[in-house]
């Protein structure tokens, strides 16, 4: 090393003492304003400046020869902490109500009256459209007739056996016939409340589907869509293999992509029963709805907490190696001296994964100081410089 610098110090005395010859002679070259000497002397420098050029590249590969780190390799580092981890799991489903019908008429006839339109909120047992019943009304007016004579005929025996006057088979007549009567009037008044056709709970009218007058076929035309918002739900298909960890209470993050809206909501209901075509089981997430932004078939993303480590160390899934023996394994630094250390391989259990992070189950413990950028380089018991 003394012998460069020797070298070194006379080199850049001869350049210096060179410079000043050459300033002088350039001066008195460009004074003779001869092209042959201007252009010699030019063919000269040039000449001097490769040779020096070659000189200092070879000090500089001797530089690099006898420096003492010129085979430790570079390496960043990170540091081991513990904290809270939680896995999800991933997954889509679709929002329901289970207050979304289409109303369908129980008897057939001509549609009558439509009392409501689309956007109209309705309470339960509202009248919304009516069938023309056919001539029921005038058949229960008539029937209703008869019975109330049956009934004054019923009422009449009724006293006269009181009294002990009249036969027993009068008293029954009369009763048979008075109840007959009225069970007759009463099936007519069933059959013609199924021409009104009402809410079957509180809600918004989402279409009216069959327009006033028209004809409607029993349990076979739809005539109005009911919706409320009120009580929605997301329902996803989870992998059996879940079945222990996916329960209900469980916290879950819904988000919708089309609305651009986040949530936090939990398992309402987990299903008791395996499809074997899939091999799947059904759970349901409450959903709040307070500004009705939400509707039925509404996709949604689904992140479900299936396992949660209050102290745990997560470290970058692209600094593990794998050994001969399918071990998993990291580096970590000891004997660190100021920018340098020791790089010693450790062998480590992993467990779950979230996004690029995984779990270390054992092997690292925490504040243990691991190598990132050049991890791939570096061998066992290699000393290496931080240059983080």
């Amino acid at each position: 090393m003394k012998k460069i610098l020797n070298i070194i110090i006379i080199s850049s005395i001869v350049l210096a003492c060179s410079n000043e010859d050459k300033e002088q002679s350039i001066e008195d070259i460009v004074a003779t304003k001869d092209i042959k000497t201007i252009q010699t002397k030019k063919d000269e420098l040039v000449n001097e400046q490769l040779i020096i050029a070659q000189k200092i590249k070879q000090l500089d590969e001797q530089i690099k020869e006898l420096s003492p780190d010129r085979n430790i390799p570079l390496i960043t580092t990170i540091t081991t902490k513990a904290e809270e981890f939680k896995h999800y799991l991933e997954l889509q489903g679709s929002v329901e109500t289970k207050k979304n019908v289409v109303i369908t008429p129980e008897m057939p006839g001509i549609l009558t009256k439509v009392y409501v339109k689309e956007g109209d909120r309705v309470v339960k047992g509202q009248l919304l459209a009516q069938i023309d019943d056919g001539g029921l009304s005038q058949q229960i007016a008539s029937l209703q007739i008869q019975a109330d004579l049956a009934k004054t005929t019923f009422d009449r025996q009724s006293r006269l056996w009181n009294q002990k006057i009249g036969s027993e088979i009068q008293y029954l007549q009369a009763k048979s016939t008075f109840e007959s009567a009225v069970e007759s009037v009463n099936q007519l008044k069933q059959q013609l409340a199924k021409s009104n056709i009402r809410a079957p709970f509180t809600g918004v009218v989402d279409d009216v589907i069959t327009d006033q007058g028209n004809v409607v076929a029993a349990g076979q035309t739809q005539l109005i869509r009911i919706v409320n918002l009120d009580d929605m739900y997301i329902q996803t298909d989870v992998p059996e293999s879940y079945i222990t960890s996916i329960v209900d209470g469980k916290e879950v993050e819904v988000m919708f992509p089309v609305l651009g809206k986040t949530l936090k909501s939990s398992i309402r209901q987990t299903g008791n029963f395996i499809n074997p075509a899939n091999r799947t089981f059904k759970v349901e997430i409450a959903v709040p709805n307070k500004n009705r932004t939400i509707k039925p078939n509404l996709t949604a993303r689904l992140k479900i907490n299936d396992y949660t480590r209050d102290k745990a160390i997560l470290i970058p899934q692209s600094i593990i190696s794998e050994n001969a023996s399918a071990e998993q394994y990291v580096y970590v630094l000891k004997e660190r001296v100021e920018d340098k250390a020791v790089a010693n391989q450790v062998v480590i259990t992993t467990g779950k994964t979230q996004g690029d992070k995984i779990e270390v189950l054992s092997g690292l413990n925490e504040n243990d100081e691991l190598i990132v950028e050049g991890a791939r380089s570096v061998k066992n018991e290699q000393t290496v410089k931080i240059k983080n």
